[in-house]
Protein backbone atom coordinates (compact mmCIF):
# COMPACT_ATOMS: atom_id res chain seq x y z
CA UNK A 1 0.00 0.00 0.00
CA UNK A 2 2.95 2.39 0.88
CA UNK A 3 4.62 3.95 -2.27
CA UNK A 4 8.23 3.17 -2.53
CA UNK A 5 9.96 5.39 -5.43
CA UNK A 6 11.82 3.29 -6.70
CA UNK A 7 9.61 0.33 -6.99
CA UNK A 8 6.95 0.93 -9.47
CA UNK A 9 5.81 -0.30 -12.84
CA UNK A 10 4.68 1.77 -15.82
CA UNK A 11 4.15 0.61 -19.42
CA UNK A 12 3.95 -3.49 -18.66
CA UNK A 13 0.38 -4.15 -19.78
CA UNK A 14 1.24 -3.98 -23.80
CA UNK A 15 -1.31 -1.30 -23.93
CA UNK A 16 -4.46 -3.92 -23.56
CA UNK A 17 -7.02 -3.34 -20.41
CA UNK A 18 -7.34 -6.32 -18.22
CA UNK A 19 -10.50 -8.29 -19.93
CA UNK A 20 -13.06 -10.36 -18.36
CA UNK A 21 -11.91 -14.49 -18.65
CA UNK A 22 -8.34 -13.52 -18.49
CA UNK A 23 -7.80 -13.99 -14.98
CA UNK A 24 -9.81 -17.57 -15.35
CA UNK A 25 -7.23 -18.04 -18.04
CA UNK A 26 -4.29 -17.05 -16.51
CA UNK A 27 -5.11 -19.36 -13.11
CA UNK A 28 -5.83 -22.91 -15.07
CA UNK A 29 -3.13 -22.08 -17.05
CA UNK A 30 -0.59 -21.79 -14.38
CA UNK A 31 -2.48 -24.49 -11.94
CA UNK A 32 -0.93 -26.87 -14.73
CA UNK A 33 2.39 -25.50 -15.42
CA UNK A 34 3.45 -22.86 -12.85
CA UNK A 35 6.15 -21.69 -15.60
CA UNK A 36 3.79 -21.70 -18.25
CA UNK A 37 4.54 -17.57 -18.93
CA UNK A 38 8.57 -18.28 -19.97
CA UNK A 39 7.65 -21.53 -22.34
CA UNK A 40 7.89 -20.85 -26.39
CA UNK A 41 4.07 -22.22 -26.14
CA UNK A 42 2.65 -20.05 -24.22
CA UNK A 43 0.76 -18.58 -26.96
CA UNK A 44 -0.62 -22.09 -27.98
CA UNK A 45 -1.50 -22.88 -24.57
CA UNK A 46 -3.53 -19.76 -23.80
CA UNK A 47 -4.84 -19.04 -27.10
CA UNK A 48 -3.73 -15.35 -27.58
CA UNK A 49 -0.93 -13.90 -28.93
CA UNK A 50 2.40 -13.08 -27.67
CA UNK A 51 2.05 -9.15 -26.60
CA UNK A 52 -1.65 -10.95 -24.65
CA UNK A 53 0.66 -13.69 -22.48
CA UNK A 54 2.88 -10.62 -21.09
CA UNK A 55 -0.42 -9.19 -20.62
CA UNK A 56 -1.69 -11.19 -19.01
CA UNK A 57 1.02 -12.46 -16.77
CA UNK A 58 1.48 -8.58 -15.62
CA UNK A 59 -2.43 -8.01 -14.91
CA UNK A 60 -1.81 -11.67 -12.68
CA UNK A 61 0.91 -9.66 -10.96
CA UNK A 62 -0.25 -6.70 -10.66
CA UNK A 63 -4.05 -7.81 -9.39
CA UNK A 64 -2.21 -9.23 -6.73
CA UNK A 65 -3.59 -12.69 -7.96
CA UNK A 66 -0.15 -14.36 -8.10
CA UNK A 67 3.34 -13.66 -6.92
CA UNK A 68 7.01 -13.86 -8.63
CA UNK A 69 8.08 -17.73 -7.37
CA UNK A 70 11.57 -19.15 -8.04
CA UNK A 71 13.34 -19.18 -11.82
CA UNK A 72 10.76 -16.61 -13.18
CA UNK A 73 7.99 -18.42 -12.30
CA UNK A 74 4.99 -17.54 -10.51
CA UNK A 75 3.09 -18.58 -7.44
CA UNK A 76 0.02 -18.34 -6.58
CA UNK A 77 -1.32 -16.20 -3.98
CA UNK A 78 -3.78 -16.97 -0.83
CA UNK A 79 -5.77 -14.16 -2.09
CA UNK A 80 -6.44 -14.80 -5.47
CA UNK A 81 -7.01 -18.71 -5.15
CA UNK A 82 -9.70 -17.82 -2.08
CA UNK A 83 -11.36 -14.79 -4.69
CA UNK A 84 -10.79 -16.22 -7.89
CA UNK A 85 -10.43 -20.04 -7.65
CA UNK A 86 -12.88 -22.41 -7.84
CA UNK A 87 -14.21 -21.94 -4.85
CA UNK A 88 -14.38 -18.04 -5.89
CA UNK A 89 -15.42 -16.12 -8.73
CA UNK A 90 -12.89 -16.98 -11.24
CA UNK A 91 -15.37 -15.49 -14.08
CA UNK A 92 -16.12 -12.55 -12.35
CA UNK A 93 -19.70 -12.94 -12.51
CA UNK A 94 -20.38 -11.23 -9.38
CA UNK A 95 -19.61 -7.62 -8.94
CA UNK A 96 -18.53 -8.04 -5.48
CA UNK A 97 -15.40 -9.78 -7.47
CA UNK A 98 -15.25 -7.00 -9.89
CA UNK A 99 -14.98 -4.03 -6.94
CA UNK A 100 -12.43 -6.36 -4.73
CA UNK A 101 -9.93 -6.89 -8.28
CA UNK A 102 -10.43 -2.71 -8.21
CA UNK A 103 -9.35 -2.58 -4.64
CA UNK A 104 -6.27 -5.06 -5.27
CA UNK A 105 -4.89 -2.85 -7.98
CA UNK A 106 -5.23 0.45 -6.69
CA UNK A 107 -3.22 -1.23 -3.63
CA UNK A 108 -0.40 -1.96 -5.34
CA UNK A 109 1.60 0.84 -6.33
CA UNK A 110 4.39 -0.90 -7.25
CA UNK A 111 3.08 -3.32 -9.87
CA UNK A 112 0.11 -0.72 -10.97
CA UNK A 113 1.24 2.58 -10.00
CA UNK A 114 -1.03 4.60 -12.25
CA UNK A 115 -4.11 2.48 -11.11
CA UNK A 116 -2.58 3.32 -7.38
CA UNK A 117 -2.04 6.97 -8.15
CA UNK A 118 -5.52 8.18 -10.07
CA UNK A 119 -7.47 6.44 -7.30
CA UNK A 120 -5.30 7.48 -4.19
CA UNK A 121 -3.79 10.95 -5.32
CA UNK A 122 -5.80 12.58 -8.45
CA UNK A 123 -8.93 14.23 -6.72
CA UNK A 124 -10.42 16.10 -9.55
CA UNK A 125 -14.24 15.46 -10.12
CA UNK A 126 -14.18 16.71 -13.85
CA UNK A 127 -10.93 16.63 -15.94
CA UNK A 128 -9.66 16.34 -19.36
CA UNK A 129 -7.47 13.65 -20.77
CA UNK A 130 -4.54 15.81 -21.16
CA UNK A 131 -4.98 16.81 -17.38
CA UNK A 132 -4.57 13.30 -15.99
CA UNK A 133 -1.16 13.28 -18.33
CA UNK A 134 -0.02 15.91 -16.72
CA UNK A 135 -0.78 15.10 -13.29
CA UNK A 136 0.65 11.91 -13.51
CA UNK A 137 3.59 13.09 -15.16
CA UNK A 138 4.06 15.76 -12.34
CA UNK A 139 3.71 12.98 -9.44
CA UNK A 140 6.42 11.04 -11.07
CA UNK A 141 8.39 14.03 -11.54
CA UNK A 142 7.75 14.47 -7.90
CA UNK A 143 7.85 11.16 -6.10
CA UNK A 144 9.70 8.64 -8.21
CA UNK A 145 13.16 7.76 -8.46
CA UNK A 146 13.52 5.99 -12.07
CA UNK A 147 12.95 7.75 -15.22
CA UNK A 148 9.85 6.89 -16.96
CA UNK A 149 9.73 8.30 -20.94
CA UNK A 150 6.37 11.00 -21.56
CA UNK A 151 5.16 8.96 -23.83
CA UNK A 152 5.21 5.08 -21.40
CA UNK A 153 3.55 7.62 -18.49
CA UNK A 154 0.72 9.44 -21.58
CA UNK A 155 -0.35 5.67 -22.45
CA UNK A 156 -0.77 4.09 -18.95
CA UNK A 157 -3.13 7.42 -18.24
CA UNK A 158 -4.78 6.54 -21.63
CA UNK A 159 -5.24 3.37 -20.45
CA UNK A 160 -6.39 3.80 -16.86
CA UNK A 161 -9.52 6.16 -18.75
CA UNK A 162 -10.43 3.68 -20.84
CA UNK A 163 -10.42 0.46 -18.60
CA UNK A 164 -12.31 2.02 -16.09
CA UNK A 165 -15.27 3.55 -18.81
CA UNK A 166 -17.65 2.07 -20.95
CA UNK A 167 -17.57 2.40 -24.47
CA UNK A 168 -19.22 3.99 -25.93
CA UNK A 169 -21.18 2.32 -29.21
CA UNK A 170 -18.62 3.48 -32.33
CA UNK A 171 -19.14 1.63 -36.00
CA UNK A 172 -15.28 2.69 -36.41
CA UNK A 173 -14.18 1.61 -33.12
CA UNK A 174 -11.89 -1.44 -33.56
CA UNK A 175 -13.57 -4.30 -31.89
CA UNK A 176 -10.44 -5.01 -30.12
CA UNK A 177 -10.46 -1.36 -28.59
CA UNK A 178 -14.88 -1.69 -27.78
CA UNK A 179 -14.56 -4.89 -25.40
CA UNK A 180 -14.84 -3.43 -22.19
CA UNK A 181 -12.67 -3.88 -18.62
CA UNK A 182 -14.84 -5.60 -16.07
CA UNK A 183 -13.73 -2.66 -13.96
CA UNK A 184 -15.98 -0.50 -16.39
CA UNK A 185 -19.13 -1.77 -14.98
CA UNK A 186 -18.32 -0.34 -11.30
CA UNK A 187 -18.93 3.18 -12.84
CA UNK A 188 -16.18 5.21 -11.13
CA UNK A 189 -16.01 6.89 -13.68
CA UNK A 190 -17.73 8.05 -16.88
CA UNK A 191 -16.87 9.56 -20.13
CA UNK A 192 -18.57 13.08 -21.27
CA UNK A 193 -17.42 13.53 -24.53
CA UNK A 194 -13.85 12.91 -26.64
CA UNK A 195 -11.35 15.08 -24.43
CA UNK A 196 -13.62 15.24 -20.89
CA UNK A 197 -14.31 12.74 -17.99
CA UNK A 198 -15.90 12.95 -15.02
CA UNK A 199 -15.37 10.55 -11.31
CA UNK A 200 -17.96 11.99 -8.80
CA UNK A 201 -17.82 10.86 -5.29
CA UNK A 202 -20.84 8.55 -3.98
CA UNK A 203 -22.26 6.42 -1.54
CA UNK A 204 -21.49 3.06 -3.43
CA UNK A 205 -24.28 1.38 -1.75
CA UNK A 206 -23.96 -1.29 -4.65
CA UNK A 207 -20.35 -1.73 -2.86
CA UNK A 208 -20.95 -5.39 -1.12
CA UNK A 209 -20.39 -4.95 2.82
CA UNK A 210 -18.01 -8.32 2.85
CA UNK A 211 -15.87 -6.24 0.08
CA UNK A 212 -15.77 -3.03 2.01
CA UNK A 213 -15.00 -4.93 5.47
CA UNK A 214 -11.86 -6.88 3.24
CA UNK A 215 -10.49 -3.52 2.49
CA UNK A 216 -11.00 -2.40 6.14
CA UNK A 217 -9.29 -5.10 7.37
CA UNK A 218 -6.22 -5.07 5.09
CA UNK A 219 -6.08 -1.38 6.24
CA UNK A 220 -5.75 -2.29 10.34
CA UNK A 221 -3.21 -5.00 9.08
CA UNK A 222 -1.33 -2.68 7.28
CA UNK A 223 -0.65 -0.15 9.99
CA UNK A 224 -0.52 -2.11 12.42
CA UNK A 225 -3.00 -0.72 14.77
CA UNK A 226 -6.36 -1.25 16.59
CA UNK A 227 -7.71 1.97 15.97
CA UNK A 228 -8.45 4.26 12.44
CA UNK A 229 -9.62 7.69 12.20
CA UNK A 230 -12.78 8.11 9.77
CA UNK A 231 -9.96 10.48 8.16
CA UNK A 232 -7.66 7.60 7.50
CA UNK A 233 -10.30 5.30 5.72
CA UNK A 234 -11.70 8.23 3.77
CA UNK A 235 -8.23 9.49 2.65
CA UNK A 236 -5.16 8.21 1.12
CA UNK A 237 -1.73 9.45 1.39
CA UNK A 238 1.87 7.81 0.40
CA UNK A 239 2.23 5.94 3.15
CA UNK A 240 -1.21 3.75 2.99
CA UNK A 241 -4.43 4.09 0.91
CA UNK A 242 -7.75 4.39 2.04
CA UNK A 243 -11.15 2.19 1.07
CA UNK A 244 -12.92 6.28 0.81
CA UNK A 245 -10.37 7.54 -2.01
CA UNK A 246 -10.09 3.87 -3.79
CA UNK A 247 -13.78 3.14 -4.32
CA UNK A 248 -14.52 7.01 -4.98
CA UNK A 249 -16.70 7.44 -1.73
CA UNK A 250 -18.29 10.49 -0.02
CA UNK A 251 -17.75 10.95 3.66
CA UNK A 252 -21.36 10.17 4.29
CA UNK A 253 -21.52 7.07 1.99
CA UNK A 254 -18.32 5.96 3.98
CA UNK A 255 -19.91 6.83 7.27
CA UNK A 256 -22.99 4.53 6.31
CA UNK A 257 -20.97 1.46 5.39
CA UNK A 258 -18.67 1.98 8.72
CA UNK A 259 -21.93 1.80 10.76
CA UNK A 260 -23.06 -1.24 8.63
CA UNK A 261 -19.60 -2.93 9.38
CA UNK A 262 -19.37 -2.47 12.93
CA UNK A 263 -22.92 -3.41 12.95
CA UNK A 264 -21.86 -7.19 10.92
CA UNK A 265 -18.96 -7.35 13.69
CA UNK A 266 -20.05 -6.84 16.93
CA UNK A 267 -17.64 -7.19 19.20
CA UNK A 268 -14.73 -7.12 16.85
CA UNK A 269 -15.20 -3.61 15.45
CA UNK A 270 -17.25 -0.33 17.41
CA UNK A 271 -17.18 3.65 16.15
CA UNK A 272 -16.73 6.20 18.41
CA UNK A 273 -15.43 9.37 19.70
CA UNK A 274 -11.80 10.36 21.26
CA UNK A 275 -11.08 14.27 21.76
CA UNK A 276 -13.75 15.24 18.78
CA UNK A 277 -12.50 12.60 16.23
CA UNK A 278 -14.55 9.65 15.11
CA UNK A 279 -12.75 6.32 15.11
CA UNK A 280 -12.96 2.98 13.98
CA UNK A 281 -11.82 0.56 16.66
CA UNK A 282 -10.40 -2.91 16.71
CA UNK A 283 -11.77 -4.79 19.41
CA UNK A 284 -10.52 -8.52 18.29
CA UNK A 285 -8.14 -9.85 15.44
CA UNK A 286 -9.96 -9.09 11.88
CA UNK A 287 -8.48 -11.29 9.08
CA UNK A 288 -8.89 -10.28 5.72
CA UNK A 289 -8.61 -13.96 4.22
CA UNK A 290 -10.96 -15.36 6.37
CA UNK A 291 -13.54 -12.37 5.31
CA UNK A 292 -12.96 -13.56 1.79
CA UNK A 293 -13.62 -17.42 2.69
CA UNK A 294 -16.80 -16.25 4.63
CA UNK A 295 -17.99 -13.81 1.38
CA UNK A 296 -17.63 -16.57 -1.30
CA UNK A 297 -19.31 -19.22 1.31
CA UNK A 298 -21.70 -17.13 1.56
CA UNK A 299 -22.23 -16.40 -2.29
CA UNK A 300 -22.15 -19.96 -2.96
CA UNK A 301 -24.55 -20.77 -0.11
CA UNK A 302 -26.95 -17.76 -2.76
CA UNK A 303 -26.25 -19.55 -5.33
CA UNK A 304 -27.41 -23.38 -4.67
CA UNK A 305 -30.73 -22.05 -2.59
Amino acid sequence: MELNGSTVSFGRHESFPLRFGWIAKGLDALRKDLGIFTREDATVTLGVGKNMVSSIRYWLQAAQVVSRGGRNSLELRSTGEVAFGDAGDPYLEDEGTIWLLHWLLATNPAMATSIYWFFNHFHKVEFTTAEVVAALNDFVRQNISTRTAAATLKNDANLVLRMYSRTKANARLPLEDALDSPLATLSLQERLDTRTWRASPMDRDELPLGIFAFAVAELFGYVSANQLAVEQLMYSDKKHCAPGAVFRMTEDGLVCKLEALCSAFPGTLRMGRTAGVYQVYKLEELEPLEILKDYYARRHGQLAA
